[in-house]
């Protein structure tokens, strides 16, 4: 496909345009917004075969141009995977609405009344990599939490993005919804990405989700707020009292049962007073999962063990690769993964309450396992119903993001007729 350039003023413009949408969608009921939301579900269920059609044209684009087998995959879109968009959609529906919630209220002691109450950032503007089905998600959680979403995915899946919207864009309105509450950020280059960054005052709030490249370039560039997510460099620490047989499961699970996800460990700690059994069993455990081991020392003696280095310690696989190396304490463990880790999930393998407790206590990041996989740090298994990602910094949104971190607080203060 010929890249589509898109100048400052075709971005701003739509921008513009969203900005306008959020001042109607502020304001809109629950069950406005619901109504929407399941037309857009029903919508997108009867344009099944042109989405197809449109996803069909990118495959052939990202074939053509040599695309990797795995991006492939995350980009290809099936009759199921559409059906799948539409039940996000109406599951999205029929959570609670976060828009108007009461944060905090109190009544002072001159009379005043004094709430904090949640309301929607305005404007959300998603910068995305190859999955379509971004696309439909965060159109949803946007608004459902009463913001007008800027979407912007990957140039690869110009086409199948463009007919989502579409589709999305259309329902929406006739149901109701402000005009171009929905939109599709014009452009496939660069710097169509630039433009929607420094689009300070139009743009509200920035989330973008891919890759570790992608991260840092938004954030590196961008004058308008951004959440950082994504991004895991994610450890679990075996520790001198734990149960071996639940670590073996954990650490297979948590490496294993999906690698290309931002919540599958990528470093193993193991505690040296259970080094010597653990570590061949673990060790083969892994590689008859079809993973490489890359360790220190203790674990480079074994068959197959790869001799790691500080890139492995750093690194975000995303693949059936996992570092490893044997600490001397927990102390040791939590020094390792404070160097290494991007923040996002550790999780501590233990039967000691108190090293339980010194370990969560001590790693700083955004969730911190005990006695089990950090596969869960997901919205979905955190009870939120939905997610639009995982924020791996320290602002108001931390961990996964449901809906109500798609909104922000205003100071609501009624008097009668106080003064000052």
């Amino acid at each position: 496909m010929t890249e589509q350039h898109a100048s400052a003023d075709d971005v701003r413009s739509a921008a513009r345009a969203a900005k306008e949408a959020a001042v109607e969608l502020a304001p809109m009921s629950r069950a406005d917004k619901d109504t929407a939301l399941h037309a857009m579900a029903d919508a997108l269920d009867a344009a099944t075969d042109d989405v197809l059609a449109a996803n069909a044209e990118d495959l052939a684009s990202g074939r053509a141009a040599g695309m990797a087998d795995g991006l492939l995959d995350r980009l290809a879109l099936d009759a199921d995977r559409v059906a799948a968009m539409a039940v996000g959609l109406r599951d999205v529906a029929a959570l609670p609405d976060p828009v108007g919630e009461v944060v905090r209220g109190y009544t002072q002691p001159n009379g005043l009344e004094i709430r904090q109450v949640r309301v929607p950032f305005g404007v959300i503007a998603m910068i995305y990599e190859a999955r379509p089905n971004v696309t439909v998600d965060a159109a949803g959680l946007a608004l459902k939490s009463g913001n007008a979403a800027l979407l912007r995915g990957s140039g690869s899946a110009f086409r199948s993005n463009a007919a989502l919207v579409a589709v999305l864009a259309a329902a929406a309105e006739k149901a109701g919804l402000p005009r171009d509450a929905v939109q599709q950020v014009p452009g496939t280059d660069r710097a169509s990405v630039d433009h929607l960054l420094r689009a300070r005052g139009l743009v509200d709030l920035v989330i973008p989700r891919g890759g570790a490249g992608l991260i840092n370039h938004v954030v590196e560039t961008a004058s308008v707020p951004v959440i950082e997510t994504g991004v895991g460099n994610v450890h679990v620490y075996v520790d001198a009292s734990a149960d071996l047989d639940v670590a073996e499961r954990i650490v297979v699970n948590a490496k294993t049962s999906r690698v290309s996800v931002c919540n599958s460990a990528e470093t193993l700690l193991v505690h040296r007073d259970v080094a010597d059994e653990f570590l061949p069993r673990i060790t083969t455990a892994l590689q008859q999962q079809g993973v490489t081991v890359h360790g220190d020392d203790a674990f480079a003696q074994l068959d197959g063990v790869r001799a790691a280095t500080d890139d492995d310690w750093e690194r975000e696989y995303l693949s059936l690769d996992m570092a490893a190396r044997v600490v001397d304490d927990i102390d040791a463990a939590i020094a390792h993964i404070r160097r290494w880790s991007s923040g996002h999930t550790e999780a501590i393998v233990t039967r000691d309450l108190d090293a339980a407790r010194r370990f969560t206590a001590r790693v700083d990041s955004a969730a911190v396992m005990v006695n089990a996989s950090t596969r869960f740090t997901d919205g979905s298994e955190f009870g939120f119903g939905a997610e639009i990602g995982i924020s791996t910094q320290k602002m108001h949104a931390r961990g996964p993001m449901g809906l109500a971190e798609l909104t922000s607080t205003k100071w609501i203060v009624t008097g009668d007729g106080h003064v000052r």
